[in-house]
């Protein structure tokens, strides 16, 4: 995008820019796109906070941010070059007054008297979006007078914390800004084998025939996490894993995985698609979800700062959804989440059925091992078909599972794996909102986790099971899948730990 002639300005305004977000993800992806020659030539990026800063100290701070975290990309002449599009505006954006100095600064910035394009970033808490947008409308500064001088808002996670709150947070931002202006983040989407998983299914014609009850017995996801709580504790303490991965990201994955093919890639059609899939799934009573689900806290959580003694707070749970459509009706899916397990990993499991007939005599006691196809989403990016083989040269016929497998790693050796929020904020700036939630997806994710939140929150709720930190969860998790006859699947990066 270099290169283009700047038609009016485009500022991206941070809220929330002295915070960990911004100096961790934010300005090393823009940078990033700085060097790839991505980021539109005619952009300012401001930050906005309570932390009294000069725009050279924000540009200090960022530097060292910078450095750490894009350190590959890192070079000092670059920084110069990018760091001229970088400013400061101190200001409590949510209370009268607090957009003073940010009004001064876009005043003298953008050239038009109708000011430019302008992309808004909250990275505060969500119980601040309503004061800032009344702030910035009462300015002036969400209107768009003529096409070009467009307004985006880009909002992060959690969004809400039932369904409840989440629909108040859609109207009371519905108030100021169009549905189609409002660009919810979840970087899961934006990791590059979720979005390969896509072109995996629909431009290959040799495993889409198969993606459905025919051929697949059930399908699991996981999300491990081998990090504990930490400094978070009183944040967790509140949220738990349900609302801190399940609503979000995995659902998002299993919308992904389990969608139909929309007629054109188009970010309105896609989400239509992923909103079928939700919308299918059945959503169980707090009793049944109790059926439907295992919950774990792992060993030393109720010593983590900021969490109370007797906290019922899972760190990990693992549940079971139906999707009830022709494609997957009687495919139970599984999804699994945790904090302080074996291993950092996110991956997705498909069990195929077993032949209808075996020929081939086993060893007493042997168990076919029938075809699985694994996406390993992170961290070695890649997808692993198993199928059986022979084994040469032995006295009787013995089979042996195999892999074939893909990895970015080795297909894409000279590339490097990009940040998922630089494709989020180039999208953000380019108005593609593909991978970004509709307000509608929210709400139907949160109805169907609900039930599963009241199964643990109610008075009579069930008590989550302690399990060992390193562990791959507690024994119930396991049963939650025996009972059917089935067991977790090892990860592959397990495997290859």
């Amino acid at each position: 995008m270099n290169g283009s002639t700047p038609v009016v300005p485009l500022t991206l305004v941070i809220f929330g820019a002295s915070g960990d977000l911004t100096s961790r993800k934010l300005v090393p992806s823009l940078y990033r796109l700085f060097v790839k020659g991505r980021l539109p030539t005619n952009i300012q990026i401001v930050g906005v906070s309570r932390t009294q800063l000069s725009h050279d100290d924000f540009r200090s701070r960022m530097a060292k941010s910078v450095q750490e975290f894009a350190n590959r990309e890192w070079s000092p002449e670059t920084w110069t070059s990018f760091s001229q599009c970088l400013f400061y505006t101190p200001g409590d954006a949510a209370n009268e007054g607090g957009l003073a100095n940010l009004g001064a600064f876009l005043t003298n910035r953008e050239s038009s008297p109708q000011g430019g394009a302008r992309l808004y970033y909250f990275s505060v808490s969500p119980d601040l979006y309503e004061g800032i947008l009344q702030r910035l409308d009462s300015a002036g500064f969400l209107e768009e007078n003529r096409p070009e001088n467009w307004r985006r808002l880009v909002v992060e996670k959690p969004f809400g914390k039932d369904l409840q709150s989440a629909q108040s947070l859609n109207r009371s931002m519905g108030q100021f800004l169009r549905e189609d202006q409002i660009y919810r983040i979840d970087h899961y989407l934006a990791k590059e084998n979720v979005q390969n998983l896509l072109v995996f299914r629909f431009a290959n014609t040799l495993f889409e025939p198969l993606w459905n009850h025919n051929y697949i017995d059930h399908v699991q996801l996981t999300v491990a996490e081998s990090v504990l709580v930490g400094n978070r504790g009183d944040y967790y303490d509140h949220a738990g894993v349900l609302r801190d991965m399940f609503q979000n990201h995995l659902l998002q994955v299993l919308t992904v995985m389990a969608m139909e093919a929309p007629s054109k890639y188009t970010a309105d059609l896609l989400r239509n698609e992923k909103v079928k899939v939700l919308e299918a799934i059945t959503i169980p009573t707090s009793e049944q979800a109790k059926k439907q689900m295992a919950i774990g806290q792992y060993q030393g959580y109720l010593n983590e700062k900021g969490v109370p003694k007797t906290s019922r707070t899972p760190t990990f749970a693992s549940i079971r959804l139906d999707i009830d459509n022709w494609r997957w009706r009687g495919v139970p899916f599984y999804l699994r989440s945790g904090k302080g397990m074996q291993t950092r990993a996110s991956e997705i499991l498909i069990q195929f059925h077993c032949p209808p007939h075996l020929m081939f005599p086993l060893p007493d006691g042997a168990k076919l091992q029938c075809n699985r196809l694994a996406v390993c989403i992170q961290p070695d990016e890649g997808i692993h078909l198993s199928f059986q083989t022979k084994v040469p040269d032995q006295e009787k016929l013995v089979l042996k599972p195999a892999d074939m497998e893909f990895t970015y790693g080795k297909a894409f050796s000279s590339l490097s794996i990009p940040e998922s929020y630089e494709r989020l904020l180039l999208d953000a700036l380019l108005g593609d909102a593909s991978l970004f939630m509709r307000s509608d997806e929210i709400e139907r994710s949160w109805a169907i986790i609900d039930p599963f939140i009241q199964a643990y929150e109610e008075q009579e709720g069930i008590v989550p099971q302690s399990y060992p930190v390193g562990s791959m969860g507690p024994a119930n998790s396991d049963q939650l899948l025996q009972e059917h006859g089935r067991e977790w699947i090892p990860l592959y990066a397990n495997r290859n730990s």
